[in-house]
């Protein structure tokens, strides 16, 4: 044979060499991959290798890889420097830009003040956590003593509940319906506390805090100027950003048809922040958001592990807050962009903490922190491939909104004819869906702060939303602004036509969430395919999430009650009655309400021709 044949002995005897060679080379590959020279000690084998002093004839070769070694740590040096220059040339121009915008028009370049703040305030917050580690919450502990420690944070909390109060005594003298809204929260904190799995287990520090931080938020954004004008800016952004989808859609579809189709209108939004946001992904700015915001694409390693408080805290936060792909196509209904973005933003705490209060912690947790959680920036090679798989993807998305609103429209039509049918025969005229929601829902629009007049319209919106889905009711809702922008009259018969800005702003808060009936199924299917060993916990604990969502959103909307002011300057109506007025508004409405009302001699006959020209009233008789 030939194993036995000299050659063959010498290709056996050879063996050993050819892999120890082959290992070699592995190892040298291996070590100038991780960038460490490779006599270092990681890489030595045990009982000595070819690295060691007893072999010098490979030191040979070592050497002769010295210089590559050093071009390569030379040219990683000098391209972190070149980095550092490049970022610190991009700072410094946004600081000069920064500066002279806040020169030239310091209120017009108050809104990138703030953001600016915001951003490095979360910089300053990692680079913090990444100096100090473990160390950072020590910084903040005022006392070393147990006992001390209680006692100055039942202290502060006695001063913030005593400044509350104080605050809410002077700030609603003037405006009385904002304790209503404060009475509606502490009605459905009540009980959601009598709806809780575990009354002795919950932590009202961790309650208190969520709600706290929420307070917090809505008072910056609704209440301050700075918060309110950098919001307002934002949804305005949006706006502008939404309005280029026009373009695509135009050159697809036609103008005509994207300018009176629905389909051809929204949904192509949802395409065009769905290609944005696959972008934003690839360069890797969403995940740094994502992991500033405990998002449910965070848990998805950890959703087998979790216990069920966990995974209560999961579905609630999940039905509090609503897709940003969706978010734009609410905004092109007309709905306030600056009340939905700060509706989801105020939903995060209040989702933890309304979670916390009605499925307590009883278990123990295998998760203290989020260590090693990273997120992928997709499998896009490019950014021509991320806009383009995150535009294919958004079609299924748009696929299950149209036909979803095509079945529930369809199912509500179906359910509002039966019913009216059914009540003409006990004489009970035009008996409907929405008569009964605005009947049966009405306490819980009182309690969020609306006025009673305007409550029917928007416990009717409340019920199409639980019932049916938030699409549909902001669909409602936008209709309902329309003719208020229009100057449509607020009655017509016993029907109302349109509510307050208040209560739109109310409800605007209240709907923006995915908490309904209809996307149980959608829950359950998406956790399960994620831990479906889990099934069973979810199943328990999906119903008692979904009125713990619902909650979050009526408690936001109790909030923005709360802080809620009106804004704009007042309109001068006798200079726009007496002015050449082609079409009917919200403020012609009002003065032509006041000019009906007034019995003095100010109101001239003209501004009172022009009201009768829009709005039969006796006057005009």
């Amino acid at each position: 044979m030939e194993g036995n044949s000299p050659k063959g002995r010498e290709f056996i005897s050879l063996t050993p060499v050819a892999n120890g060679l082959e290992n070699m080379g592995a190892e040298l590959l291996e070590s100038l991959e991780e960038g460490r020279t490779p006599g270092d000690d990681s890489s030595r084998a045990e009982g000595g290798d070819i690295w060691t002093e007893a072999n010098p004839e490979p030191l040979s070769g070592r050497r002769s890889l010295q210089p590559a070694l050093r071009a390569r740590r030379f040219c990683r040096e000098h391209t972190q420097l070149f980095r550092w220059i490049c970022t610190g040339l991009l700072c410094t121009a946004f600081a000069a830009f920064l500066l002279v915008a806040g020169l030239l028009d310091f209120q017009r370049a108050l809104a990138l003040f703030v953001l600016t703040g915001v951003v490095l305030a979360f910089l300053a917050h990692s680079l913090l956590k990444r100096l100090l580690g473990p160390k950072l919450p020590r910084c903040f502990k005022p006392l070393g003593h147990c006992r001390l420690n209680v006692w100055f944070e039942r202290t502060l909390a006695l001063a913030a509940f005593l400044g509350l109060v104080s605050w809410l005594v002077l700030d609603t003298s003037q405006r009385p319906e904002q304790l209503v809204s404060f009475a509606g929260i502490c009605v459905f904190i009540c009980l959601l506390f009598a709806c809780s799995k575990h009354h002795r287990t919950v932590s009202w520090r961790t309650v208190a805090w969520g709600l706290g931080l929420q307070f917090a938020l809505g008072l910056f954004v609704i209440r301050t100027e700075p918060g309110f004008i950098a919001f307002q800016w934002m949804g305005n952004q949006i706006q502008i950003f939404l309005s280029y989808t026009d373009v695509g859609s135009s050159f697809v579809f036609g103008e005509a048809m994207v300018k009176g189709v629905f389909a051809f209108q929204v949904l192509p939004i949802v395409i065009f922040f769905s290609c944005v946001m696959s972008v934003l992904y690839y360069v890797g700015l969403m995940q740094w958001v994502i992991q500033k915001t405990e998002a449910p694409l965070l848990i998805r390693p950890y959703l087998a592990d979790m216990t069920r408080s966990e995974i209560h805290a999961v579905m609630t936060g999940g039905y509090a807050t609503i897709a940003g792909s969706l978010l734009g196509a609410y905004i092109s209904f007309g709905i306030d962009a600056a009340s939905l973005i700060a509706a989801s933003v105020m939903a995060a705490p209040c989702a933890l903490a309304l979670s916390k209060l009605v499925y307590p912690e009883v278990e123990e947790s295998k998760f203290r922190s989020l260590e090693g959680v990273k997120l992928t920036g997709g499998d896009a090679q490019n950014l021509l491939e991320a806009a383009s798989s995150g535009a294919a993807v958004s079609v299924k998305l748009v696929a299950n909104i149209g036909a979803n609103l095509i079945a529930f429209l369809a199912l509500l039509a179906f359910v509002n004819a039966a019913l009216s049918w059914l009540g003409a025969m006990v004489g009970v005229q035009e008996l409907s869906f929405q008569l009964i929601c605005s009947y049966v829902l009405r306490p819980v629009a009182f309690l969020m702060g609306v006025t009673w007049e305007d409550c029917p319209v928007v416990a009717e919106l409340l019920g199409i939303k639980l019932f049916l889905n938030e699409f549909v009711a902001y669909q409602g809702l936008s209709q309902y602004k329309q003719r208020r922008l229009a100057g449509v009259e607020e009655w017509v018969g016993t029907k109302k036509q349109w509510i307050s800005v208040r209560a739109e702003i109310l409800t605007t808060f209240a709907l923006c969430g995915f908490a309904n009936f209809s996307s149980i199924g959608i829950m359950l299917g998406g956790l399960t395919s994620m831990a479906p060993q889990r099934k069973s916990d979810f199943s328990r604990i999906v119903l008692r999430a979904l009125c713990t969502g619902t909650c979050v959103s009526l408690v936001n909307a109790c909030v923005a009650g709360i802080l809620y002011v009106p804004r704009g300057a007042e309109v001068d109506c006798t200079s726009l009655l007496n002015t050449t007025v082609s079409s009917s508004s919200f403020e012609v409405y009002q003065c032509c309400c006041e000019a009906f009302r007034s019995t003095s001699a100010e109101v001239s006959r003209g501004a009172l021709d022009t009201c009768c020209r829009f709005y039969n009233h006796t006057t005009c008789a």
